[in-house]
């Protein structure tokens, strides 16, 4: 099985949870296991980690969620601070699901929502593992890279201009996501370049009002946050370098972290066996 090739995604599945409506895909079997991506455009759950979900769902129950605004999850507009917005929903979501506690496994955007849900509602969650994220606006000893806009610019010029492409799509991943741009495969550039074309992903990138919430700092919550955590980082992260998530993981009263060569933001799609490595050792350890 080549997982760096990724496959199409599987049927998924819908969920009402609080007047919002989730799209989901699940695989096997075991401890739950949430899966959130990150905030790309055309991200979704199996875009973002569908090579490396067959191997946790060996023996876990993996649920890749496509983040409200993402994938075939509703493209609700958000009032107030977004990520208690996204944190509320989301355990809306596991109840919905009839899940009482689950690990959470994510990448950017998904991990910031995860860390402010384990801070505000920390008898839902056993373990994290936070790759990529940003949920500080400050570095240890400089301001971030473009003020921790990076992000939100690239998402700005790649709807911009003459509009979504494959090819801006291709140089968005390789520029900012992956470590060897030749290994970027090209079903993975049309899986996401297909969906960021979606008729109301493509609406919200163009809302003159931000439909996205009020933008949040977490530096304040993240000492609250209980729940053993694990940052898995890309040595060459083009949004942050390393000392960011040292940074985080000081603040935060179990964090560990995982400095990974030869990546860069998505660590689980560069070397999915290797990421699995790591993170399965981490969540089978006894988090009680």
């Amino acid at each position: 099985m080549d997982l760096m090739q990724i496959r199409p995604a599987p049927e998924g599945k819908f969920a009402k949870a609080d007047g919002v409506t989730y799209h989901y895909i699940e695989l096997g079997q075991g401890s739950p296991t949430i899966f959130l991506h990150g905030g790309g455009p055309g991200c979704t759950g199996w875009s973002d980690f569908g090579q490396v979900a067959p191997l946790f769902a060996a023996d876990r129950r993996v649920l890749l969620v496509d983040i409200l605004q993402y994938g075939k999850s509703e493209k609700t507009v958000i009032k107030g601070p977004m990520w208690d917005f996204h944190a509320a929903k989301t355990v809306a979501l596991m109840d919905a699901l009839g899940i009482d506690r689950a690990d959470f496994v994510c990448n950017s955007w998904g991990g910031t929502i995860a860390l402010n849900l384990a801070a505000r509602y920390p008898e839902r969650v056993r373990s994290l593992v936070i790759t990529g994220s940003q949920p500080v606006w400050h570095g240890p000893l400089a301001p971030l890279p473009e003020n921790g806009h990076r992000g939100r610019k690239a998402r700005d010029i790649y709807f911009g201009g003459t509009g979504p492409s494959w090819e801006k799509m291709r140089e968005l991943i390789a520029r900012l996501e992956w470590y060897d741009a030749d290994a970027i495969p090209d079903a993975t550039v049309t899986m996401r370049y297909e969906q960021s074309i979606d008729p109301e992903e493509v609406a919200l990138a163009g809302a003159s009002d931000d439909p996205r919430g009020e933008w949040q700092e977490l530096a304040d919550v993240l000492p609250i946050v209980q729940a053993p955590t694990l940052f898995m980082w890309g040595m060459y992260d083009a949004f942050l370098t390393p000392d960011y998530p040292l940074m985080l993981a000081r603040m935060i009263p179990k964090g560990n972290l995982h400095v990974m060569d030869r990546a860069s933001h998505h660590l689980q799609e560069e070397r999915p066996a290797d990421y699995h490595s790591v993170v399965t050792g981490f969540l089978n350890q006894e988090h009680g």
